[in-house]
């Protein structure tokens, strides 16, 4: 018996200790190294010669191919072909390829009306995936440097400028963009906060060398790194920068370059989302240890992603081990600490929670690691999944 409840006793603290790694220590060791970095470049400056301001970056505006996979679209496209319109690249550098994935829904009769020659569309007639659909539009691309982005995203005049400046460096291969969400005042509180986290690590992590991943919405590549997805591919957005990192080439975040986007309407929503990122980081998390990294990007890759994957595993296991402890009262009190927190949780997501706004954020942080577990169990089915719908 003695040997079982010490067995609990550390398997509280290990997922404890995890937890704290996890959302609190990586991020303050990364600020330690960002802040290393910045110094010695800083200190490299001043060896070549006075301080002064850094001379703007020459303009490089390649043809670039906007690629976009839609799916009963019919309500956001329009916007972003506006927005596209009023960016501030060369006229004729720029063409969008759209491309219909069994749309239901009006996208593909309206595109079939587009006059615009830079307007390409694909009418699939069938839904086979985003992935099969990404597929279509890169082989029918007219150019080198493509732009993947989503129907419901809208890119602002300098957007196409900040990513394409950073291909006239041979060696970068991917270069990820900066979402803006528009949130409603809800969401602000809950998704805004964990958002503007993620984003103040991915820029940590580039100045590291270490960027491990795109959003979806928004990133560019050289064709060159764009490798043939399986039809089951669900996160191409990570599988497409490790791919290019096997290549040998080198992936960038840039936070000037900035679009907006629309977060889901409901937890609902972002919850389904989730649990279909998590399927399918769960999928390719061996192959993505097989490729070949350098040591800090390999750290960021376990801390920040696969750590957080097994959050759920974590804050499971403290809640069953402090049950199992229930007999000594530090436990007990951990426990009761524990389910009242859950509580105070769902009681903020209904708003009936005094300290609405940290119970709202705790349930957010709840329902998301209830995805990534859902989504983490689904993966071990081996269930094969390529629909796929944009969070309403």
């Amino acid at each position: 018996m003695a040997f079982w409840h010490a067995a609990a006793a550390l398997g509280f603290w290990g997922s404890l200790t995890a937890l704290l790694y996890t959302y609190l220590f990586y991020p303050l060791l990364l600020s330690v190294g960002y802040t290393a970095a910045e110094l010695r470049a800083a200190w490299r400056r001043m060896q070549r010669g006075p301080l002064g301001p850094h001379p703007a970056p020459a303009r490089y505006e390649p043809a670039v191919s906007v690629v976009v996979a839609a799916h009963n679209e019919i309500d956001t496209l329009p916007g972003l072909v506006e927005s596209l319109r009023r960016c501030d690249y060369p006229e004729g550098r720029v063409e969008l390829v759209v491309v219909s994935d069994g749309s239901g829904d009006g996208t593909a009769e309206w595109l079939q009306a587009r006059p615009e020659p830079w307007i390409r569309s694909i009418l699939l007639p069938r839904q086979k995936g985003k992935a099969n659909a990404l597929n279509c539009g890169v082989a029918v691309a007219r150019h080198e440097l493509l732009v993947f982005t989503d129907a419901s995203t809208r890119l602002l005049p300098h957007t196409l400028n900040m990513l394409a400046r950073h291909f006239q460096h041979p060696r970068v291969g991917v270069v990820c963009g900066l979402l803006r969400f528009m949130h409603n005042r809800q969401s602000a509180g809950t998704e805004g906060v964990y958002w503007g986290y993620e984003c103040l690590l991915r820029l940590m992590e580039d100045r590291l060398g270490a960027t491990l991943t795109a959003s979806g919405a928004l990133y560019a590549l050289r064709r060159r790194c764009f490798p043939a997805l399986k039809p089951t591919t669900l996160i191409e957005d990570f599988v497409i920068p490790m791919h290019a990192r096997r290549l040998g080439y080198q992936v960038r975040y840039d936070p000037e370059a900035v679009a907006l986007e629309f977060p889901a309407a409901t937890l609902g929503g972002e919850f389904a989302r989730r649990t279909r990122l998590a399927m399918g980081s769960f999928r390719v998390f061996g192959e993505l240890l097989r490729t070949p990294l350098d040591g800090v990007t390999r750290w960021a890759l376990l801390s920040h992603k696969f750590m957080r994957w097994l959050a759920p595993i974590f804050l499971l296991g403290m809640l069953l081990t402090s049950l199992a402890l229930w007999h000594q009262a530090i436990y007990r009190t951990l426990a009761l600490g524990q389910i009242g927190l859950y509580l105070w949780a769902v009681a903020g997501g209904r708003g009936w929670a005094p300290g609405a706004r940290l119970a709202r954020m705790l349930y957010y942080f709840l329902a998301m690691n209830l995805a990534l577990f859902w989504g983490m169990l689904r993966a071990l089915r081996r269930r094969e999944e390529t629909s796929w719908q944009r969070a309403a």
